[in-house]
């Protein structure tokens, strides 16, 4: 019910902004009348203009899902974010048609003029329209007076919820509880919105004309539920049962409907999908590939001679680490410290500030992540991403993964020469748990949040950050 309020709102939104694109293309054609700078030609078609100005901005209506259940409320940043989108598909369309077409007689001042403006339009109508089209569609007969079932405590949390869905129409009327605290705080006069017990759901539904009710946990009393669920359907009333598991279990939960069976799972996981993971992959070839053929060469010459000046030894430093699926691989990097005989102790041992194991050279090779450079080449081996959760030694693994108990989850995807904890300023030797576990939240964040865009995004903060490193980064 809820989500459908939501969606029509989306819907009306989507006309309204597509009228306006369009009504302001036409009043923009019909200015030039008005002024010396900008003519158009008689010979113009100006209907397939406006069609690709429509075309654009129903194209552009799959971005507003994105905003999720605060489209309703966006802030400025979001209607900001939502109007480049819109204008950037509009552009995109009606640019290809003046080169698909070989249009000669439109005037392109006439355009780009017409695109700014409606910029500006468009970025009052996100602010505003949203709010208004909720008050209209949800007020007077179409608001949802709700009542809410179960304990007080369990009402309390949804008190943020029901703030965000105002909007909607949602209009809480009260609560009943078989609660034995509720009934104290209505004795005392401190709970004004205790309407009664369980027992009183018909009579309060009838007094309050009560469209929704919300059952906030499953009664523990043998038939309970059954008996509130024929009271609603007798009084025609929609009920919503919140879902407690997660309480029980205490992380977030996704839900999963599979051929007519219902699941919960811990995580969202994009990369799951074919499409994603191919997208993925050509992603990480794209990049990588003119990396190791132009760049590493060159690169590797310069590091190989300098190490012999300042510390000889082999150029790179191979080692296992810990990969998808906790498969292990051989990581590459560039040596940054003197060369010694193979010792588990002190390869476990993190670099930190100061170190007196790393030459010179080899300081500035980690403080730029330069480094890092060789394992593009297990990014074209398929061992790595370009993005993904940092992998470290088999034996650090397991004493992270003691102090984060979500942390086996990075190992869900491959993991990446550079991610969004690094990017974050979440890079260099762990002294505290919570640096940790800030790491960790960013990783699993990315595993659930995944989009080619932010694997863009990621790398494009990682090359800013290569060319003015973090202080952070030892």
């Amino acid at each position: 019910m809820i989500t459908h309020r939501l969606r029509g709102l989306i819907n009306l939104h989507l006309v309204a902004t597509t009228f306006v694109a369009g009504a302001f293309f036409l009043l923009a054609v019909s200015a030039t009348r008005y002024q010396p700078w900008v003519q158009l030609s008689p010979d113009l078609d100006l209907v397939r203009y406006l069609i690709a100005v429509i075309a654009g901005t129903v194209a552009s209506g799959r971005f507003f899902a994105n905003f999720g259940n605060r489209f309703h409320r966006l802030s400025k940043a979001d209607a900001l974010a939502l109007t480049a989108r819109q204008v950037s598909v509009i552009t995109l369309m009606v640019f290809t048609l003046v080169v698909a077409t070989k249009d000669q007689t439109v005037s392109r001042l006439f355009l780009a003029s017409y695109l700014v403006l409606l910029s500006l339009v468009l970025l009052v109508t996100n602010l505003t329209l949203p709010r208004a089209l909720a008050k209209l569609a949800f007020s007077g007969n179409h608001f949802l007076p709700t009542l809410f079932v179960g304990h007080s405590r369990a009402r309390n949390r949804l008190e943020h919820w029901l703030k965000q869905k105002e909007h909607l129409g949602i209009r809480p009327v009260g609560f009943i509880s078989d609660d034995s605290a509720a009934v104290a705080h209505e004795a005392t006069g401190e709970g004004t919105d205790y309407l009664g017990t369980v027992s009183d759901l018909a009579r309060v539904i009838e007094e309050r004309n009560v469209g929704q009710v919300i059952l906030l946990d499953l009664p523990t009393q043998s038939g309970a539920t059954d008996r509130i669920l024929e009271v609603c359907q007798a009084a025609g009333c929609r009920l919503l049962i919140h879902n407690t598991i997660e309480d029980h279990i205490g992380v977030p939960l996704v839900p999963l409907a599979e051929d007519g069976h219902h699941f919960f799972t811990t995580l969202e996981e994009p990369l799951e999908d074919p499409l994603n993971r191919a997208m993925k992959r050509v992603f990480d070839i794209a990049v990588s590939l003119p990396v190791v053929v132009f760049i590493l060469p060159i690169l590797s010459i310069v590091v190989l001679l300098v190490q012999l000046w300042q510390a000889p030894g082999p150029l790179l430093f191979l080692r296992t680490r810990g990969g998808v699926r906790g498969s292990e691989f051989f990581m590459r990097k560039y040596r940054s410290m003197y060369a010694a005989a193979a010792n588990p102790l002190a390869e476990a041992k993190q670099a930190s500030a100061g170190d007196n194991r790393i030459y010179p050279f080899g300081r500035f090779l980690r403080h730029t992540s330069l480094d890092e450079f060789p394992q593009f080449i297990n990014v074209l081996l398929g061992d790595m991403s370009i993005v993904g959760p940092r992998p470290h030694l088999a034996q650090h693994d397991k004493e992270f993964s003691r102090i984060a108990k979500t942390y086996r989850s990075r190992q869900l995807v491959k993991p990446g020469i550079t991610g969004l904890a690094q990017v974050g300023g979440y890079r260099g030797e762990i002294t505290d748990p919570s640096f940790l576990l800030k790491r960790v939240e960013l990783d699993i964040y990315y595993i659930t949040h995944w989009s080619i865009w932010l694997d863009m995004t990621v790398t494009l903060k990682t090359i800013r950050h290569v060319c003015f490193p973090l202080k952070s980064a030892v």
